[in-house]
């Protein structure tokens, strides 16, 4: 029944969508051109990637405290929405880690003194003191992601062992004990993880200090050794990730090139491109389609830096918060951050990377999930989705027509055909959208867009996605009209498409999102 209910009133707020296309004035005709013959890149099948941070309930930026107690050390396991929220994915990847991560140090035995808390002190770097991870919570964490199913990638404190230098950065090696310390802990107990990464934020420049990348080199060497000593006879090897910092194309470089071809696994970069969270233009560089595509060339720049190096090693985006210093409410929390962060998704995955991790899953004004209810906000619905309808091919989409509409296509998820991902920046024009496949005319090499053919009565599933009342801002995200919350269990809502005629347009709202699963379009690249 209440799935009946849902689907009705899916119907209902398209036929309401379209009556309002046919009679605005303002609405735009566009064509989306999706090439089906070939991928042009791939993902991995759990692109889908979130963080769990260590940050303390006393972090707070701009005079305000947002993180609660959604910190590796003190997040309440036990709370059924987090479990389900997990569960959704199955499975969503979890990256640990964070600025304080290169200020942990394991209760294994091996470390000197009490295992202690982070202690909030001005004059240390970031804030804090460092601070310990008591095995009996490493325990905790552990039973929640087998009981979830999450697939863990444990971000490492590469600062161990390490001394000034004179120009400002840290030498000397990294001292292993600690983190082997751990990582054979972590065996002795059948703990599975996914991959071992080291350190944060320490590339190029860095951020409250940094490693000069040829150190850098040795310690990922070391890490690879450990890894592989630990684990030998064991069926699951983890990957070996780093750096966990923000692209700088020669530190970069010179990582890839003197780890080639296989001492490293993933590469992995930061973004934070909307600057601090403290700034009043967020929303307007949110809507802008230039300063989105400015993130283009670090996509593809890293990618042209594997690819020459001749690596196995492929790209991951391990942090990604958009703006800085724990976020900005009402706008990385909100329905609008949905039009950068599935943009985000569309845009990396075009330059072949094969995970996107967002920060954070809980805690900060940029959570996946509210830190103090757990409630998903709007981003965890956008990110459900995408796990689910969007596979790991790659399609070459071109959207002519306004450049307020973004597009992007893959292989549809384990179905026939293909998805489309389409977000309209506009605040005031619908858009009617037609889908051509763009293929070789005859014998010739000339390219030719046509409307595909599909059989009579052929239906598409489409997802529209808007904000609670039209105000971008709302952290209530509805799809197809209805809001989508947690029910009274914990459960995560079921998330029904509309069916739609496929000799119709694809209709498109001011600020909205819509994904289309198309099974009749033919891609022989998804075959």
């Amino acid at each position: 029944m209440a799935r009946m209910r849902f689907l009705v009133g899916g119907l209902l707020f398209l036929a309401l969508l379209r009556l309002g296309a046919a009679a605005e004035a303002t609405a735009a005709a566009g064509v989306v051109s999706v090439d089906g013959r070939r991928a042009i890149a791939s993902t991995s099948e759990d692109f889908v990637c979130a963080t769990l941070d260590w940050w303390p309930p006393d972090k707070c930026d701009y005079g305000t405290c947002s993180w609660g107690r959604a910190s590796l050390l003190n997040l309440d396991l036990s709370n059924k929405i987090l479990l389900n929220a997990v569960r959704a994915f199955s499975p969503l990847k979890l990256r640990l880690g964070g600025s304080l991560q290169d200020k942990v140090v394991y209760g294994t035995g091996d470390a000197q003194g009490p295992c202690a808390p982070f202690v909030k002190n001005a004059s240390e770097m970031h804030g804090f003191t460092q601070g310990c991870l008591p095995m009996r919570r490493w325990d905790e964490l552990n039973a929640f992601f087998q009981k979830s199913g999450a697939k863990i990638v444990f971000g490492l404190n590469a600062l161990n062992g390490r001394v000034p230098l004179q120009d400002g950065s840290m030498g000397g090696n990294w001292d292993t004990t600690n983190a082997a310390s751990l990582i054979r802990y972590t065996v002795s107990k059948g703990y599975i993880i996914h991959g071992w990464e080291l350190g944060n934020e320490l590339s190029g420049n860095g951020v409250g200090t940094r490693v000069g990348a040829d150190q850098y080199v040795k310690d990922v060497i070391a890490l690879k050794s450990t890894v592989d000593n630990v684990y030998r006879g064991n069926p699951t090897k983890p990957l070996v990730l780093a750096p966990g910092g923000f692209f700088d194309a020669g530190w970069f470089n010179e990582l890839i090139v003197k780890t080639r071809p296989n001492l490293i696994n993933v590469v992995t970069h930061h973004i934070y491109n909307l600057g601090p969270g403290v700034d009043t233009h967020i929303i307007d560089k949110i809507l802008n389609p230039t300063y989105l595509d400015g993130m283009a060339s670090t996509f593809s720049d890293l990618q042209g830096l594997l690819k020459a190096a001749g690596t196995s090693a492929v790209a991951w985006v391990g942090e990604a918060g958009g703006a800085y210093n724990s976020g900005h409410h009402l706008v990385t929390d909100a329905f609008v951050f949905s039009f950068w962060f599935l943009d985000q998704f569309g845009m990396s995955a075009k330059y072949d990377t094969k995970s996107y991790c967002r920060q954070s899953f809980i805690g900060g004004n940029y959570g996946l999930l509210n830190t103090t209810t757990f409630q998903p906000n709007p981003d965890y619905y956008s990110a459900l989705l995408w796990h689910r309808l969007m596979g790991t091919r790659v399609l070459d989409a071109k959207f002519n027509g306004t450049n307020m509409i973004r597009a992007y296509a893959h292989c549809a998820k384990h179905s026939p055909g293909i998805t489309l991902l389409l977000i309209n920046l506009h605040g005031s024009a619908i858009n009617r959208v037609s889908v051509t496949s763009e293929g070789a005319h005859g014998h010739t090499a000339r390219k030719h867009s046509r409307k595909f053919a599909q059989a009579a009565g052929a239906m598409r599933e489409e997802y529209h996605l808007t904000a609670k009342d039209g105000d971008i801002q709302s952290q209530v995200m509805m799809l197809n009209g209805r809001a989508l919350v947690t029910v009274a269990d914990g459960n995560i809502p079921r998330m029904e498409p509309a069916r739609v005629d496929g000799a119709q347009h694809i209709v498109i709202a001011p600020y909205s999102i819509v994904f289309a699963h198309i099974p009749y379009f033919h891609a022989p690249a998804c075959s």
